[in-house]
């Protein structure tokens, strides 16, 4: 596999997944848009930066899974910090066990079994 084809792969996987993971982040602790995306970098998810995670915050409040609430901000301009509401942190708990039951299914689906697996 070439690194564009495991590129293209990945950017796949994330874009079904990558709504669950900033829910899992705001979760732990209510961010601005730039402070998502620096989690989502720390975290190893190259998210694609504002221009993909801001459409999902919209659409996010939009289903009611987060709410914004402007804050004043010590170094510039006031901004939206973003936090899970109560449906979100519900919808987030059927996400992990969706997760959890795909996770299992794909690794039981592509596990070598046979000790000589193909690549």
């Amino acid at each position: 596999m070439t690194p564009v084809e495991g590129g293209e792969r990945q950017t796949q996987l994330l874009r079904g997944a990558l709504d669950m993971c900033m829910l899992a982040l705001l979760s732990k602790e209510p961010a601005h848009g730039y402070e998502l995306v620096r989690r989502l970098d720390e975290a190893g998810l190259d998210a694609g930066g504002y221009g993909t995670v801001y459409p999902l915050l919209t659409r996010m409040r939009r289903l009611g899974l987060v709410e914004d609430e402007v804050q004043e901000s010590p170094s510039g301009p006031r901004r939206k910090v973003y936090k899970v509401t109560p449906a979100g942190h519900h919808r987030l708990g059927a996400w992990r066990q969706q997760w959890q039951s795909f996770v299992t299914t794909v690794n039981a689906t592509i596990a070598d079994t046979s000790g000589g697996g193909h690549e």
